[in-house]
């Protein structure tokens, strides 16, 4: 028997504001007023801090002295120095990986595939974060696990960015089923390259 753990408000208004923030819905530069969303959701205002809190820890919002917690700004420079970043870990990844099939990628890019039409943008960014990072998880670095989370806040956020970009969501799995092949396949060179083409700052 499975055993559902209970959710507490706080994890559910973070929830709520995560899927938000992923989908757009509050964009960036946009502020969260505590005292707006005591009101919206009906909760206390302690529950609302400590929800933004977990948030902000994510590094999905961002807090300063004597203002809201708001989403911050990816700007076109900010994606592409991500990938910058990104990209030596991930051809890393790849080449240690190159000829072996990753189960816990896979079933994330089978998970994005069966998502509905009208699913919210925020269950595409979850469903991309699983592949890329089970693939990460795959090579069974910690450092490397370590370094890759540490970028995990600004890739979702990025991946917002987007949204407007892939406006047929097929062409995304596409995508990444060809990398999965390529990387499955190898050898090592051929890995990296697809890793480089994926990483333009148009697909991440």
């Amino acid at each position: 028997m499975t055993t559902l753990r209970p959710v507490s408000t706080v994890e559910a208004l973070a929830a709520a504001l995560r899927e938000r923030v992923l989908s757009g819905d509050i964009g960036p530069g946009a502020a969260l007023p505590e005292q707006e969303l005591s009101a919206r959701y009906g909760v206390a205002r302690p529950t609302v801090r400590e929800a933004l809190a977990v948030l902000v820890h994510e590094g999905l919002l961002r807090r300063e002295r004597n203002r809201s917690a708001y989403v911050p700004e990816v700007t076109a420079a900010d994606l592409a120095d991500l990938m910058y970043v990104r990209l030596p870990l991930e051809e890393l990844m790849a080449g240690a990986l190159a000829g072996r099939r990753v189960p816990g990628a896979e079933h994330a890019l089978d998970r994005m595939g069966a998502l509905d039409a009208g699913a919210p943008w925020a269950a595409v960014v979850a469903e991309h974060m699983a592949l890329h990072e089970a693939l990460i998880a795959a090579v069974g670095s910690p450092r490397l696990d370590r370094l890759y989370g540490s970028l995990a806040a600004e890739t979702r956020l990025g991946l917002v960015r987007l949204r407007d970009a892939y406006g047929d969501r097929h062409e995304l799995v596409t995508e990444h089923r060809e990398l999965l092949r390529v990387i499955a396949e190898g050898p090592q060179d051929a890995a990296k390259r697809a890793i480089r083409e994926h990483l333009h700052w148009r697909r991440t």
